[in-house]
């Protein structure tokens, strides 16, 4: 008998369980808290900042419309085949006279009666044997009249104009441009240019050129800072970026030049007027967009602090729970590594620790009658037998897997702890097979990815996993533990750094099963590689990889087998091929 060990002065589990639970509750509860508030602040703002986008949309479709108001007016003379047929006539005296009276002078008044906005048209002849008709208005806009105005001139009054001698080449029904010209600066308005044009048979040819004068508080009516909200300033800056009309506390005045620079912290939306060229701008104050964000910020506050006494309760209940159990199972533990066997342990209810307890009670009760078989018999014939229940049950690794739990107990990763112990049930449960060597491939493929996820939930981000499995292969067999050597195999011997990536690809290749286990470590050396397939049986290295092909050369002759390919520094791939064997066909045989 093992000399009694002494006892071990410690603090509580349950103790330190809680303490450590209600250290880290914290950080979740803190990072979450932070990237949710970071994700509903960023959208808040950006709802806010696309909401305030929309109304500068809607006053520049306002302000677009009224545009196309415009044009739809000159359209009217620009296409009327009628009014370019009498300008193109050059007779004096009477005939003129009716034209003028009967035919051109209504179509202006039908064009102008066909908006209910304030316009000035006025209309440059080049056949000067139709009278001038004009109005005298002094220093007086035209525009301010109560009624709609119209002038005709002939085409020598601006000849020599720079707007009109630079104004661009025809293309019919295309060709038109808005530019302050003369005193529209002075009286705040803007003018449509647009030559009246008689189709020839080879070109356009100029019969008159159009301007339709519009006050810009017109055009730009819809530009209300209050549409945004208080505090906010919209303005419109020409293509010199000089201030053209604003709504709003903007501190320049008219025809003063705007720099970005101006706006400060705040917010600045700018958008390009189509047909202008002008910039139709916002200065929205931090306030308008962080008014909502400090709203969700105290919400997300109130929510944490709320999540925080939640967990805390539930921490402590289901630490306490769990570490109990987890406590009695580390005891009898203890009691096997001390070399007492008859120590049982028993839980209520039927879940994963109700199915560890009974496979640690089978255990100690299976080992302990071993232990007293072994000094009544054949030592030997006993230790074969013995080795072969330790291959099924590797209660080193069940000790380790145990510890792992305990840890997981100990910080209080609940969910991780869950997900262990159930994949270790399962490893248990599919490696007893009832003593079969050739299991179905479901099984072994099952068991080496309870495994995986036990060392997965052990070593966590550092480990990454890819599974490319055939479906079709739930239909066949294979031999047991082919694959789990292997994985183990990599993960003791192959890391390279901190992290280790495996691949693991499970198909049928003409008749064949192929399986390929894949890793990103150290790799085999080539002298290494020789060792493991040579053919000296003493030699230790790898063992568990010649055991695997052995076996399979054993069941299914010598073309079958394991090879490896490796580069050093690079990774490794192990190749195991054996015939398929669909599991109607195995029955067959066992028949």
């Amino acid at each position: 008998m093992p000399p009694p060990r002494a006892k071990r002065n410690y603090w509580s589990f349950g103790y330190k369980l809680m303490l450590s639970y209600a250290a880290l509750i914290m950080i979740p509860v803190l990072l979450v808290g932070y990237a949710a508030n970071s994700v509903f602040v960023d959208s808040i703002r950006e709802k806010t900042r696309t909401n305030m986008q929309g109304t500068l949309h809607q006053m520049m479709d306002n302000i677009a419309y009224r545009m196309e108001d415009t044009q739809r007016i000159s359209d009217m003379l620009y296409f009327d085949d009628t009014l370019a047929s009498h300008l193109r006539h050059f007779e004096a005296g009477w005939v003129n006279y009716e034209a003028t009276k009967k035919d051109l002078m209504p179509k202006f008044r039908t064009a102008l009666g066909a908006t209910n906005r304030k316009m000035w048209m006025s209309f440059y002849l080049h056949n000067e044997m139709f009278p001038e008709i004009y109005k005298n208005y002094g220093d007086a806009d035209p525009l301010s009249l109560r009624d709609q105005q119209y002038d005709w001139y002939h085409i020598k009054r601006i000849a020599n104009k720079d707007w009109y001698r630079n104004y661009p080449e025809e293309q019919y029904g295309k060709t038109l441009r808005w530019k302050q010209i003369e005193d529209d600066g002075r009286y705040s308005r803007i003018s449509l240019l647009r030559r009246i044009v008689d189709l020839g048979p080879k070109d356009a040819k100029e019969i008159g050129f159009l301007r339709i004068s519009v006050r810009l508080p017109d055009l730009f009516e819809s530009v209300d800072f209050k549409k945004i909200g208080e505090g906010t300033t919209i303005f419109i800056t020409d293509e010199r970026r000089r201030i053209v009309t604003s709504s709003g506390a903007l501190p320049l005045a008219k025809g003063e030049v705007w720099e970005a620079r101006a706006a400060g912290d705040q917010l600045l939306i700018q958008q390009t007027l189509p047909g202008l060229g002008w910039t139709l701008a916002a200065i929205v104050p931090v306030n308008l967009t962080e008014q909502d964000s400090h709203k969700i910020q105290l919400l997300t506050a109130l929510i944490c602090a709320a999540c925080f006494l939640v967990f805390s309760a539930a921490g402590i209940f289901i630490s306490r729970f769990f570490s109990k159990r987890v406590s009695k199972i580390v005891s009898v533990l203890d009691s096997f590594q001390g070399g007492e066997f008859h120590k049982r342990i028993h839980f209520k209810g039927n879940d994963e620790f109700t199915q560890i307890s009974f496979a640690l009670n089978d255990m100690g009760q299976n080992i302990g009658r071993l232990i007293r078989e072994v000094y009544l018999k054949d030592l030997q014939k006993k230790e074969a037998e013995l080795a072969s229940l330790q291959a099924q049950i590797n209660p080193h690794f069940l000790y380790n897997t145990l510890s792992s739990i305990s840890r997981l107990a100990k910080f209080g990763e609940v969910d991780k702890l869950h997900r262990m112990v159930l994949d270790l049930a399962k490893f248990y449960r599919l490696s007893l097979s009832d003593g079969k060597n050739i299991i179905p491939a479901f099984n072994e493929l099952e068991q080496v990815k309870a495994y995986i996820d036990i060392q997965k939930t052990k070593y966590g981000e550092r480990m990454n996993v890819l599974y490319e499995i055939d479906p079709a292969i739930a239909g066949y067999r294979m031999l047991k533990l082919t694959i789990q050597p292997f994985v183990e195999n990599a993960l003791e011997h192959a890391w390279c750094g901190d992290r280790i990536g495996l691949r693991i690809a499970v198909r049928l290749e003409e008749g064949n099963i192929a399986i390929l286990v894949i890793d990103d470590g150290v790799g085999f050396h080539p002298n290494r590689i020789q060792e493991i397939f040579g053919p000296a049986d003493g030699v230790q290295a790898g063992y568990g990889i010649r055991n695997v092909d052995q076996r399979i050369k054993l069941h299914f002759g010598k073309e079958y087998g394991v090879s490896i390919a490796s580069r050093p520094g690079i990774g490794s791939t192990v190749r195991i091929v054996f015939p398929a064997i669909k599991l109607a066909e195995d029955r067959e045989r066992s028949a």
